[in-house]
């Protein structure tokens, strides 16, 4: 039997779900996170009365039934994104031991669906990665939080295991994406245009070529390109589009870091998912293309000649 394509979104959002979680706890146990223990537990209360209350008004507004108050597996589907987005603010942000930014980073990306949108094929869509707009949002706001430093996935591990835990994010994110989402084409333009853009200002500028490529060997990198960019919501469908958005996010970002912009991927990403976001307005607005209706071409019908009455 074949997946439809709400089957597949829904396997792709439990997964993401269930490897999000597996991370943070190995992450607090094992591998060394330096955020508090009550962080991800907080910021996915916060996410997710964000997401009823929000939805709850809707639901007055449009006059229909509640999400959340429909059948268990339609309303797990229905809070994961909330709950994905905030345990993603808990594990990227880094706010010392004030949990009021991480909160606010994701109450913010949950907000963001239901106040940004735009009209997508007759339906009004989100255009902005939550996660990701929630934390540029927060790095805005507050200049003292930073993104946790990449050194926490591998800090309580030595040895061969410090190449084990990136190999790991890589195989499933990566088996995630081309099984569920449909998103190598975009991952492939991300990637390509991140050696692109790296190569470009190697030849131009004075900078190293290795330093310029370093960031690939990450893990912070793995993860924004398996679990950050490939946002199935907020990205485009099509292949062609797919490579074109990930080139897009790749040469914003070159252009961010050759200007010294610091946590550069995140906003070139929203600044990407913005122009995307205005592109899909102004076609949406444009009236449609009318063709010429063709002249009509008047038929004339030969009447046959009489047959002799002897036939």
């Amino acid at each position: 039997m074949t997946k439809t394509g709400r089957d597949r979104r829904s396997a792709a959002l439990r997964r993401f779900g269930l490897s999000i979680t597996a991370l943070t706890v190995l992450g607090h146990t094992v591998l060394g996170f330096e955020q508090a223990y009550l962080t991800p537990v907080i910021a996915v209360l916060a996410g997710l009365v964000t997401e009823v209350v929000l939805d709850s008004v809707e639901a007055t507004a449009e006059r229909r039934r509640p999400r959340w108050l429909g059948r268990p597996g339609a309303v797990v589907d229905f809070l994961l994104p909330a709950y994905i987005t905030g345990m993603a603010c808990a594990m990227l942000l880094y706010a010392n031991d004030n949990l009021l930014p991480t909160v606010l980073a994701t109450v913010v990306g949950v907000a963001s669906k239901y106040v940004i949108r735009v009209p997508v094929g007759g339906r009004s869509r989100h255009v902005l990665n939550p996660s990701n707009f929630g934390i540029v949002v927060v790095l805005l706001a507050f200049p003292w939080v930073g993104i946790a430093p990449p050194y926490e996935f591998t800090e309580g591990v030595t040895g061969w295991w410090g190449a084990v835990v990136p190999a790991l994010l890589l195989v499933a994110g990566t088996t995630v994406n081309a099984r569920l989402t449909g998103k190598l084409p975009l991952i492939l333009g991300w990637v390509g245009g991140f050696v692109a853009q790296a190569v470009l200002r190697w030849g131009v500028t004075d900078i190293s070529l290795v330093s310029a490529l370093l960031p690939l060997s990450g893990t912070a990198f793995i993860l924004f390109t398996n679990y950050m960019i490939t946002d199935p919501g907020t990205t485009p469908v099509r292949p062609r589009n797919q490579v074109l958005f990930g080139l897009a996010t790749a040469a914003v970002y070159g252009v961010l870091v050759q200007f010294h912009v610091v946590f550069g991927l995140f906003f070139a990403l929203v600044i990407v998912c913005v122009l995307r976001g205005a592109v899909l307005a102004a076609t949406a607005v444009r009236p449609p293309r009318t063709v010429p209706a063709a002249p009509r071409q008047r038929i004339t019908v030969e009447r046959p000649a009489a047959l002799p009455e002897s036939v």
